[in-house]
């Protein structure tokens, strides 16, 4: 293999390319020409000397190295992004001078219904910076810096993060009042056989661990499966049936009706993280310290929205 290190234009095509699926593909994505994309694959190969795609009539299909490769690449991608945010928002003075680009990650759910009258405050303050909001159900990587800034509804446990507890969010269950005026209100787990219930579709370690809050419910006693929050969300307000979502969301939506609340009730421990490498950064501190107030208000135990020490490093 050649010790001369590929350019970072290298891996971008590379990226674009596995995404596209095509030369052509990829060329319009990155606005290059078919031509110099081929060429950027062809020398990444003989760089590398290894073959990445397998070249066919329908497209490019990558093979088993470049699988291997991808998230490698997708690292320098996110490092890439991440430099250019932080560049941003360096030199700035004063509040209404604060600028830059600040990445956020959080929950489908919350980036929907939560988060929105957040920022729209912290435009109103911080006019010139730029927000990227990240609606994502997984845990961004925060030390692969796809996001600078994450709302998580765990404890983080990297020591390179600056986390601040929130507090807790409750969920619980609830139906429209149109449903239940309909088909009734329950007053127990066992009512709950006879009501359209609305759930998850997939299930996964973390919903597994909570299999024991739903008084033995299994997947197919849901009558409507998905594994959108928000989507569950939609359906709830719609009137299909009884299923979970956060207590204060559905204090805003005055139709929402809770039900078994002595039976059901799920406290989300959330917290919000960003790397320490961005303590300097002042567009990020600012939005992290704005984010933090205002997710501090809507959580329903206010008690904890101070700082917390433990694996995860003091937010100062």
């Amino acid at each position: 293999m050649t010790t001369t290190e590929p350019s970072w234009d290298l891996y971008r095509t590379f990226l674009s390319v596995l995404k596209e699926g095509s030369l052509s593909g990829a060329a319009r994505a990155l606005g290059l020409t078919q031509p110099t994309v081929g060429r950027h694959i062809d020398t990444l190969e003989q760089m590398l000397e290894l073959s990445l795609f397998i070249r066919s009539q329908t497209g490019f299909e990558p093979t088993e190295a470049a699988v291997a490769l991808a998230p490698h690449a997708e690292t320098l991608a996110s490092t890439s992004a991440a430099l250019l945010r932080a560049a941003s928002g360096l030199g700035s003075n004063g509040p209404q001078e604060l600028r830059g680009t600040v990445r956020v990650t959080a929950s489908e759910i919350v980036s929907v219904e939560v988060l929105p009258p957040i920022l729209a405050g912290i435009h109103r303050q911080f006019p010139h910076i730029a927000i990227e909001l990240a609606p994502s159900n997984r845990i961004e990587n925060l030390l692969r810096r796809e996001a600078d800034i994450a709302v998580r509804m765990q404890r983080p446990e990297q020591d390179v993060l600056i986390a601040r507890r929130i507090g807790n969010i409750e969920v619980g269950l609830h139906a429209h009042r149109s449903y239940l005026k309909r088909c009734g209100t329950p007053s127990t787990w066992k009512d709950l056989a006879g009501h359209t219930l609305i759930g998850i579709d997939q299930e996964t370690g973390y919903t597994r661990s909570l299999r024991h809050l739903f008084g033995g419910l299994q997947r197919e006693d849901f009558r409507l499966r998905t594994d959108s929050d928000v989507t569950q969300l939609a359906c709830i307000r719609a009137g299909i049936g009884i299923g979970a979502c956060q207590v204060r969301l559905a204090e805003r939506h005055g139709a929402l009706v809770r039900v078994l609340p002595e039976l059901f009730s799920l406290q989300l421990d959330t917290w919000l993280a960003m790397h320490e490498n961005l303590r300097s950064n002042p567009a990020c501190q600012a939005v992290f310290t704005a984010l933090a107030e205002g997710l501090g208000e809507y959580a329903a135990d206010h008690s904890t929205t101070a700082p917390s020490r433990s694996s995860a490093r003091k937010a100062r």
